[in-house]
C-alpha cells in the first residue's frame, strides 16, 4: 500500500506562486514515475505534470508549461510542484499520484495511487 499526502495549497493572487509537496510512504515510490493532476468544479480531472522515477525526465500539460516545475527528492519520498505566474484558471484541487510505471505518465488510467488533494485558489 502506498499513502500519498499533499500539502502547500492555499489562496494567492494572480501572478503569485505556490509550491505543492507530496510525501509518499513505502519504498515503491522510488521506482515509479509520479504526477500531478488537478480538478476544477464541474470539470474532469486533468493532467498537469509528471516526472520519471529518476527525475531525469519530465512532461507537462501545455497549459502549465513554462510556469510549473515538477521535481522529486527520492531520499525524502517527496514530489514537488512549483507553480509560478498563477492564473485564476489554475484554481482547482491538485492531486498527487503514483504511476504504475517508471517512465513518465500522462493518463489517469496509468496511475494506481492517489492523494486526497489540496485546494489551490487563485484570485484575480
Amino acid at each position: 500500500q502506498v499513502h500519498l499526502v499533499e500539502s502547500g495549497g492555499g489562496l494567492v493572487q494572480a501572478g503569485g506562486s505556490l509550491r505543492l509537496s507530496c510525501t509518499a510512504s513505502g519504498r515503491a515510490f522510488r521506482n515509479n514515475a509520479m504526477g500531478w493532476f488537478r480538478q476544477a468544479p464541474g470539470k474532469e480531472r486533468e493532467f498537469v505534470a509528471t516526472i520519471r522515477w529518476s527525475g531525469g525526465s519530465t512532461y507537462y500539460a501545455d497549459l502549465v508549461k513554462g510556469r510549473f516545475t515538477i521535481s522529486r527528492d527520492n531520499a525524502k519520498n517527496t514530489v514537488y510542484l512549483q507553480m509560478n505566474t498563477l492564473k485564476p484558471e489554475d484554481t482547482a484541487v491538485y492531486y498527487c499520484a503514483r504511476c504504475s510505471y517508471s517512465r513518465v505518465c500522462s493518463v489517469v488510467g496509468e496511475y494506481d495511487y492517489w492523494g486526497q488533494g489540496t485546494q489551490v485558489t487563485i484570485s484575480s
